[in-house]
């Protein structure tokens, strides 16, 4: 049987003759991202063949390695079959990913407790957050946070959904495995930095999207992934952690927060219970942007909910030079007449752009003139933006050039608009499901992880939020582990959260009126 050899780890690792390379990686817990799940349409799952001949160079690769690269021994995993003994080199580890971990924490009356700590927990499609909390006092010790392990799957909920469908049982347990291993990780790391022991911990809370909800806690998700799209279960559930595998503190009590539906998780319950949405006076729309952007509009006590699939390219993924918001990555980006101006996380020599970066190099350019409100480059000229000798060709196709070996081609600008055109449909779809316009909206709340870290002029810029809110927005951070710790401290805000989530009304946005042409309609950018 041949043999992967991993230097640098010294790993070597026993697979079938024939056998996919990402696959056999994968059944050995060596992890390589890989957004698309394994399918050959992302091309991140680079590796490097140092000695052995694997098999032959695939056109999927064509359409992502430059022939120099192939010459390189660099190939896609997801795309190599196993033939003989392999010697490889493994992708570097990102450093220093940017982890949103606070967030506004409203006041409210606590249990009393005699001793003993707790876990908030919020996990994300794209990020998993865990913070050591004094029960008796309220205070958090400390905090650790990481990227989703259950990345290897693929970078979105659907992505991880096919996995399970192409692996069964088996899949379902390789989920729950990697986010609980995750879990007992940032755990025990927080009671390191606390000097705490772990067997004090009594109660952990966790707030998720519906579908890690579901593969945390060992059920089976595919359910979600196709019509009509029903959660094996919505309520607030309760295990013992030693259930679900999570040692570290296998005595203690697990609670998840209640859900709405497959698409609007507990995640989003607790933000509108974190900002108050049941009592705001008028109108307030509350957005979660990720992955996907759960939307609640709030007006005069009815909450209406909706969730549109953005996809990952608003966090680097599906990006030609796309990456997550760690050391290297490009976080903003001004287009100047004669330069451009980088800001790198981390300083140094940029080697990416996470998603804050591809919005402001988007921005840029419809500001600047070289994208047209359709979202196509414009073309070479000798004079204006298409004299700009930064305006170059990508295959046959349009891009600009920002630098550093960076490039925004014209595919880059479409995934883009993709989700900018589900985001503000959802918007627009919820304004108008209420019958109320633009200006009747008092406030709009940004929540989660990504859209911390957006500044107004990237929202407005690019149009994923219409200018009429500029003046309106507010920033609450991340209100999904805010609402695990109401939870961990109170059974009064727990019981109110499982109350919020029966009283939130979902709309499938794919059925309301007229859906296909507003989100046609909202796909095209802002005019300058």
């Amino acid at each position: 049987m041949p043999l992967l050899h991993i230097p640098e780890s010294g790993q070597t690792i026993t697979c079938a003759e024939g056998e996919n390379l990402l696959r056999a990686l994968r059944a050995a817990d060596v992890l390589i991202e890989n957004p698309c799940g394994g399918v050959g349409i992302c091309g991140k799952c680079r590796i490097r063949i140092l000695e052995g001949i694997p098999s032959a160079v695939t056109a999927e690769e064509r359409d992502f390695l430059k022939p120099e690269e192939i010459d390189n021994g660099i190939r896609l995993a997801c795309m190599v079959k196993v033939l003989d003994d392999l010697v490889l080199e493994l992708p570097k580890k990102e450093q220093g990913s940017k982890v949103l971990t606070y967030g506004y924490v409203p006041e409210f009356e606590k249990d009393v407790y005699a001793d003993g700590l707790g876990v908030a927990v919020d996990i994300g499609t794209t990020t998993v957050v865990a913070s050591l909390i004094d029960l008796c006092t309220g205070e958090e010790l400390a905090s650790a946070s990481e990227v989703n392990a259950q990345k290897q799957f693929g970078l979105d909920v659907l992505t991880r959904i096919t996995y399970l469908y192409n692996e069964g049982e088996q899949g379902i347990g390789h989920l729950q495995s990697a986010i609980v291993s995750q879990l007992d990780r940032l755990i025990e790391e927080a009671c390191v930095a606390a000097s705490a022991e772990p067997e004090n911990i009594h109660s952990v809370a966790v707030a998720a999207n519906c579908t890690m909800t579901h593969m945390l806690l060992g059920v089976d998700a595919r359910p979600l992934g196709k019509a009509p799209y029903t959660p094996v279960f919505k309520d607030a559930q309760q295990r013992k952690c030693a259930e679900i595998g999570l040692n570290i503190c296998k005595g203690a009590e697990l609670y998840c927060l209640a859900q709405v539906s497959a698409y609007i998780g507990s995640d989003i319950v607790a933000g509108a219970h974190v900002c108050d949405m049941l009592h705001a006076p008028g109108n307030t729309l509350f957005i979660d942007i990720g992955t996907n952007g759960e939307i609640v509009l709030a007006s005069h006590g009815k909450l209406l909910c909706c969730s549109c699939a953005a996809g990952p390219a608003l966090e680097g993924a599906n990006i030609s030079c796309g990456m997550r918001a760690a050391n290297g990555a490009v976080e903003d980006i001004r287009i100047l007449s004669d330069h451009t101006e980088l800001t790198v996380i981390g300083g140094g020599t940029p080697i990416g752009l996470c998603g804050s970066g591809i919005l402001a190099a988007l921005r840029e350019l419809l500001k600047n003139g070289y994208i047209k409100p359709s979202g196509v480059f414009v073309k070479k000229s000798d004079n204006g933006p298409g004299a700009d000798d930064r305006l170059v060709l990508q295959g046959v196709k349009r891009a600009f050039n920002l630098g550093n070996g960076l490039i925004i081609g014209q595919d880059d600008i479409r995934q883009v608009q993709l989700a900018k055109g589900a985001i503000l449909s959802g918007f627009m779809a919820l304004l108008n499901k209420a019958g109320i316009g633009m200006d009747d909206l008092d406030r709009v709340l940004i929540a989660g992880q990504f859209g911390a870290h957006l500044p107004v002029d990237s929202l407005i810029g690019t149009g994923i939020l219409p200018p009429e809110v500029r003046d309106k927005l507010v920033y609450v951070g991340n209100s999904s582990k805010t609402g695990a710790y109401m939870a961990l401290l109170s059974e009064k805000e727990r019981q109110a959260m499982e109350a919020l989530a029966e009283k939130m009304e979902y709309m499938e946005l794919a059925e309301s009126e007229n859906y296909e042409s507003l989100f046609a309609a909202c796909m095209t950018f802002p005019k300058e």
